[in-house]
């Protein structure tokens, strides 16, 4: 007989709203754990142009075990996407000082145990802009990043420059939004965030105004959770040089930086997107479970220096060899 903890019961999301300071009324999903004790409260932070409903299965998997997870759609996008994105307003920042805001603070109110986050690409970077990221207790990252196009793989980064950095701008400034999913490039995005993306450079803090730019980076400086972020080497946005730069903002956080190769995942291709496709249920989504609800690095042979915070990875445990269940 399987035991009743470890036996994966099937979730179901119940619809949510979640009120941001300003007013705006976000959409989501809370997938709540039909286990007995809760393993932790989980926020799933989208990538920039990419609907919550890509996550879902994830959100389903952790679930199943334990975690009680809150998955929902920035403003502008899918579920929390208005009438018309022409002439919105809403801006990248929006997404981390309002949105991210405003789930953590939902989420805090509901079920048992620690507030943790995985981010994928932007929505790793977005927790260090809330003011109530100081509630997380852990987070985890994929490919996290915030599109400075420096940072982008070599061998991709003409190519990504004259797409992200050249003719998103045009057809923004042209449609007063930008018409990503008419195009086949992930979801409709607001003119500010495209903006955002396309100019921003090394420094993130200085498409804000002057006078916020400290307040800023200040907040950033005092996020104080365990980070475990997660690179792969064939990824041409979330690379290890993007990967650092957003970890260097995070500079009150235990940071650890993991790089994997697809052969890590028995996979010839990931890229930036596929470690949330459910093939990884069995590998990849089983060893965040480790971090999740132990705070264990499940990859320490793959540790890479983050900089400037160097760490050895034979101090770390081996996950395969710590004798808990993963699940």
């Amino acid at each position: 007989m399987i035991d009743e903890v470890a036996r994966p019961r099937e979730s179901f999301p119940k619809p949510v709203a979640i009120a941001c300071r300003d007013g705006l009324l976000l959409r989501g999903h809370l997938w709540e754990s039909a286990l007995r004790g809760a393993a932790g409260k989980v926020v799933i932070n989208p990538a920039t142009g990419v609907t919550a409903r890509f996550y879902h299965r994830y959100a389903r998997f952790l679930a199943e075990r334990g975690f009680d997870v809150l998955t929902y759609d920035y403003r502008g996008i899918g579920l929390s996407q208005p009438e018309t994105l022409r002439g919105c307003g809403y801006r990248w920042r929006d997404w981390g000082e309002l949105d991210f805001d405003a789930a953590v603070r939902f989420l805090s109110g509901c079920g048992d145990g620690p507030l943790l986050v995985v981010g994928h690409s932007i929505g790793g970077f977005l927790p260090g802009l809330a003011e109530s990221g100081v509630r997380v207790t852990r987070m985890l990252t994929v490919g996290a990043q915030f599109a400075w196009w420096g940072d982008y793989a070599r061998s991709q980064r003409l190519k990504l420059f004259l797409k992200w950095h050249l003719a998103m701008p045009l057809l923004t400034a042209l449609c007063g939004y930008f018409p990503g999913r008419r195009l086949g490039w992930l979801e409709d995005l607001p003119a500010d965030v495209a903006n955002e993306w396309s100019f921003r450079g090394p420094r993130f803090e200085r498409s804000h105004p002057r006078a916020d730019r400290e307040v800023v980076t200040a907040r950033m400086g005092v996020f104080g959770a365990s980070i475990l972020a997660v690179t792969v080497s064939d990824d041409e946005l979330g690379t290890l040089a993007a990967a650092r730069r957003t970890l260097r903002y995070y500079a009150c956080a235990e940071r650890t930086l993991v790089h994997l190769s697809p052969a890590d995942c028995g996979r010839e291709v990931i890229g930036h997107f596929n470690l949330f496709h459910d093939m990884h249920a069995s590998g990849f989504w089983l060893d965040t479970i480790l971090w999740l609800r132990d705070g264990i690095n499940p990859w320490p042979n793959r540790t890479v220096d983050p900089e400037p915070l160097a760490r050895d990875p034979s101090s770390l445990p081996s996950a395969r060899i710590l004798g808990r269940p993963y699940y």
